[in-house]
């Protein structure tokens, strides 16, 4: 009943409902796509599963066009990372955040095109919305390795003359800021090794991956994202009096 309730209560919010419908769409695409690969008697089932999926997909674009207001809200409240004390994770954020602010409207012309709301090459804005999403994530992988060395470095550097050791909390802590560097680190590249996949041929390697493949690594992208919010609302739990 427990993990019923929980469930209830992160499906009542924006970012929990998205969590889901990622991690069933990939899920469907992993699966329809390896029962394609195993022959005709499977073929069905995995068509099926792959038409799911790219429903679940169309579903998370359209809930995307109201993003924009909520991405200009953090960006701006972000502004140059004034707050960040190490000046490459302050502009690397910066930028990433940049890429995402243009991400959204790049999309959403792109979708609105497909829809023939608007009568321009919807090809090129899905282009330029995947280069920008590939972009951030890159950022984002950049920002995670800076931050683990930063922290690695601090762990083990041997202790100056009269100051004393780490406490024991605050070592706990870095421990864990690690560990959440870490697992965003391998969320962003799964998800950066689809983004190139979705990029024009003749690009790394673009359009080479089949939909199996897209699936798990979507799906390991969205196992780790769901698992890193699971230990933040723990962790908020535990830290409200």
């Amino acid at each position: 009943m427990a993990s019923l309730s929980g469930l209830a209560s992160a499906l009542e919010s924006y970012r929990g409902r998205d969590r889901l419908i990622r991690v069933l769409g990939y899920c469907c695409q992993l699966v329809g796509g390896v029962l394609v690969e195993q022959g005709p008697a499977k073929s069905e089932v995995g068509t099926r599963l792959l038409v799911v999926s790219t429903q679940l997909s169309h579903c998370r674009t359209i809930l995307r066009l109201f993003d924009d207001l909520a991405m200009f809200v953090y960006t701006k409240q972000y502004g140059l990372g004034a707050q960040e004390e190490d000046a490459f994770v302050r502009w690397v954020s910066v930028l990433g955040n940049l890429a995402d602010q243009l991400y959204y409207p790049c999309e959403h012309v792109a979708w609105a095109a497909d829809a023939r709301v608007l009568h321009v090459d919807s090809s090129r804005w899905w282009t330029l919305s995947t280069t920008l999403w590939a972009l951030s994530l890159l950022l984002g992988v950049a920002r995670s390795l800076w931050m683990l060395l930063k922290l690695r470095q601090r762990l083990r550097s041997p202790m100056a003359p009269f100051t004393s050791p780490l406490p024991r909390g605050k070592r706990r802590a870095m421990e864990a800021q690690m560990q959440s560097e870490a697992l965003s680190l391998l969320s962003n590249l799964a998800d950066l090794a689809n983004a190139v996949h979705w990029l024009p041929r003749g690009v790394l390697w673009a359009g080479r991956f089949p939909p199996w493949l897209v699936g798990l690594m979507g799906t390991i992208s969205s196992i780790l994202s769901m698992y890193q919010a699971a230990q933040a609302g723990g962790q908020a739990e535990a830290t409200t009096p």
